[in-house]
């Protein structure tokens, strides 16, 4: 079964997300661009997935539930999970990590909880975007523990990336795959630690219009959230020299 698919994105819960990137709104807009199998990955919380796989399942998606984890190094890294009890497990422990910092929403942005009919819950009052206490040589065997998956995000960019903030990929940190923007220069795998790493696309949509068409597609036997970790966890569509 081929899917279309792109995992990796905010809602208004994120501080720098868009005020219109609520739960329904997202899940409409990726409706709307083809998309077939959506995560949702606020900054360092998965309190807005439950909304957002409710809509996403009225508009017929697959969404995992899902958060970008900034790591004590500053690197981000997607962490996606089968069911939303396991990925507010893990949303609950990441915040025991987070600095005791209050968010500023005149400084940083508002960070809103929204119910699947984007009707405001309350705003989280911990600052999301700061770094966690996890190191990332930990991340994936945390993931892994709530059943979950972990993979670095937007490799390609300089700032909040693994390269940018460790310099190389170490197969040691255990991430089955990379993930990449659209605009990630072509001979970057050539790099010789990147040699073989197979890679995905995503958008990191903070505002609706930057939910891109669909133009990736996964093989899964089915869809369910447990096909899509699973092909994640096989390196996706396979090293770039395979592609």
């Amino acid at each position: 079964m081929k899917l279309s698919f792109d995992l990796h994105m905010h809602s208004c819960l994120s501080p720098c997300g868009g005020d219109d990137n609520t739960p329904a709104n997202l899940a409409g807009m990726c409706a709307l661009a083809g998309l077939q199998v959506v995560a949702l990955t606020d900054h360092n919380t998965s309190g807005n997935c439950a909304a957002f796989c409710s809509a996403a399942k009225a508009y017929g998606l697959l969404a995992l539930p899902g958060m970008e984890l900034t790591t004590r190094e500053e690197a981000h890294v997607v962490c996606l999970f089968p069911d939303i009890d396991k990925a507010l497990a893990f949303s609950q422990y990441v915040r025991s990590k987070l600095p005791p910092i209050p968010n500023d929403p005149f400084r940083f942005g508002t960070q809103v909880f929204m119910d699947a009919q984007d009707r405001p819950l309350g705003e989280e009052s911990a600052f999301l975007a700061g770094a966690a206490d996890i190191g990332i040589y930990d991340v994936s065997s945390l993931a892994a523990s709530f059943s979950g998956l972990a993979y670095p995000a937007h490799i390609d960019r300089p700032a909040f990336s693994l390269l940018g903030s460790l310099g190389l990929w170490d197969p040691a940190m255990g991430f089955p795959l990379a993930e990449v923007t659209s605009h990630c220069p072509p001979d970057l795998f050539d790099r010789p630690d990147l040699k073989g790493v197979p890679s995905i696309t995503a958008c990191d949509a903070h505002y609706l219009d930057q939910i891109p068409d669909a133009h990736q597609f996964m093989e899964v036997a089915e869809p369910t959230p447990e096909a899509v970790l699973d092909w994640l966890r096989r390196g996706g569509p396979g090293s770039p020299q395979e592609l």
